[in-house]
Parts: C-alpha cells; structure tokens; sequence
C-alpha cells in the first residue's frame, strides 16, 4: 500500500458496504440486505469494504473486505462494521487519521467507537439533524452554565463563517455546533447550492476533528466516492459477484482475491503512467492492452518474426493501446 500511495499523498480511510446478489438457503450469511441499485432490501450477501484513497489522485485500493455476519441478538451490524475497523486498525496507514463514510454510519455507535481508535469520523447529516450553537459568552454566577445558543436553521447563514464560493451561486460555510444524536462538538461544512433559484440544494458534512479545514471536509468526503468505483470495477470485471461457493471460508476467499486483482492491475497502470496529465484508471481498458499484447506475443512467436526489432519500434505501444478508451 506504502508503494501505490506515498505516505506524504493525502490520504483518507473510506469505508461502505455492497449488495453481493446469492440464491438458495445453505449460502453462509444470506439475508435480506439493502441493495442500492433497486433501492430496497433483497436476498443475498453483503460484504464491507476498507479502502485506502488518495485525495489528490483520486485512486483507491481495498484494504479490507469482510462479509457482514448473520443477525444475532444484542448485536447490530454497526458493531460489525466496528469490529472491521478495530481488527485492520493496526494495519492502517500512519498518516491517514481520517475515516470517511456515508450518512448510515451518523450514529453515535460507530462516531465514539472510530474515535476510541485515534481516529477521526467525515461523514454526511440530515438537513433536518438537530444541531445547536454552542454558548461561548460570559456565563451567570449562578445556575447551570449556559450551553447552548439556539438552534441551527440551515436556511440562515448568517451565524456561520463563509469559507469562499466554490463556483457562482455555490457556497460553503462552516462553523462548530452541537450536535444532539452525537451528543458531541462537531465540525461541519455546509454546502448551500443556489444556482437554480427554484430548488434550492443543502448539504451538510462534519467532522469529529474541530480544527478541520472545511475544505478538506468536501475534498476528503468526494474522494469517498472511489470506494464505489472499486465495487463497480471488481464486479464487472474481476467476478466479485460471481462466486458459486456456500462456505464462509470460500466466500471470503473470493471476495479477496476479486479485489487483490483489481488492486494489482490498478498499480500496475500507475506504474505505467508517464503522462504528466492525470491518471485515469480504467478497467476496461487494461484489459484490452493484456490482450492486445498478448496477441501480438502470439503473432510474433507463430510467425516467426524477430521480437526485438518489433517491440522496440515506436509505434508498437500505438498498437498495444488499440481499442483503449482511457490511455
């Protein structure tokens, strides 16, 4: 991992779950999971997914994966996920202090249990969560010091700080409030979109970090996104759907090998790139460049030709990259 990201790129620990479609009744692990791409719960397997991505760059290499458990009692699938995290925790990189995760994991559960580990929760609030201003004037002598110092009304901006204008009509302010689900301070950045005066778009971050640059907040939770293109890319290209075992041991197996692959092929292409614009990781089209080379090999060795003089004219990467999309 310390080869695909240098430990001086900013880099974020992403985590996010997926829907593994699985028929029958003797699967280990098979019940009903939410999946996204019909947006309901259905039969089948889930699996979480520990990435490692670099902001800059915008790549992501899995870490961890782990098939999410059968219900038990006394157990949610939060302490799962938690359980996930505390076992790859030794494993994470010393200068990613982030933890980026999408609105399900806004529980205060998953927030004290990441941040026992030293490390810091980004992740996505309602626009109706229940926040408040924290007091910071002189307090009474008497009677219990004031806490609070009214509640936050996303539609008045007028109490936060605006950070800048990320495009016209497209702002982002800040400011550390209160929040009551998490029973914490938190930092959040706030996007308040105006540019189509008749819908009027909000989104609000936060950060467990005070200090956290609002900015950094929208930059490390938009490179949270590369965790979905490693489920796109495994299950459509390395076959992480498509294992037929029942076991656990076998399942689990599969699962890591389907993104082992995928994270050997990205690194590979990172190897690779010599072009100063920036790199565009596409499966499709290493594929392609394996086959075309391996064609080539094959004419060159069927037709008797003198490899040497073949592979090292200047057109022969041309050739190599017939077909490719992304290179």
């Amino acid at each position: 991992m310390e080869q695909a990201i240098p430990t001086t790129a900013r880099q974020v620990i992403a985590i996010d779950c997926s829907f593994i479609p699985k028929s029958g009744k003797a699967t280990y692990g098979i019940e009903y999971f939410y999946n996204g791409t019909t947006g309901k719960a259905e039969k089948g397997l889930e699996i979480s997914l520990l990435a490692i991505v670099d902001v800059d760059t915008k790549q992501g290499y899995a870490l961890s994966v782990q098939q999410t458990q059968p219900a038990t009692e006394g157990k949610t699938r939060i302490d799962y996920y938690l359980a996930q995290v505390q076992a790859t925790h030794p494993y994470l990189p010393k200068s990613a202090s982030y933890l980026v995760c999408d609105g399900f994991y806004s529980k205060i559960k998953w927030v004290d249990g990441v941040t026992d580990l030293n490390l810091d929760v980004i992740s996505k609030l309602r626009c109706d969560a229940d926040l408040r201003y924290v007091y910071s004037g002189v307090q009474k002598p008497r009677g219990r010091p004031r806490k609070y110092d009214g509640k936050v009304d996303l539609t008045d901006v007028t109490r936060m700080t605006l950070v800048r204008e990320l495009e016209p009509n497209l702002f982002l302010y800040t400011a550390v409030v209160w929040s009551l689900s998490l029973k914490r301070k938190v930092r959040i950045a706030y996007l308040l979109d105006s540019r189509d005066p008749n819908r009027i778009g909000r989104v609000l971050l936060f950060s467990t970090n005070l200090e956290s640059d609002p900015s950094d907040i929208l930059d490390f939770y938009k490179a949270r996104f590369q965790i979905e293109f490693i489920f796109r890319d495994a299950k459509q290209f390395t076959g992480l759907s498509d294992c037929q075992a029942r076991d656990f041991t076998k399942l689990d197996f599969h699962f890591n090998a389907s993104l082992t692959a995928l994270n050997l092929a990205k690194f590979d292409v990172a190897q690779l790139h010599q072009s100063p614009n920036p790199l565009i990781f596409s499966m499709a089209s290493y594929k392609r460049l394996a086959l075309n080379r391996h064609l080539l090999d094959r004419f060159i060795s069927l037709l008797d030709l003198e490899p040497t003089s073949i592979k090292s004219h200047p057109n022969f990467p041309i050739l190599c990259s017939y077909g490719a999309i992304a290179y």
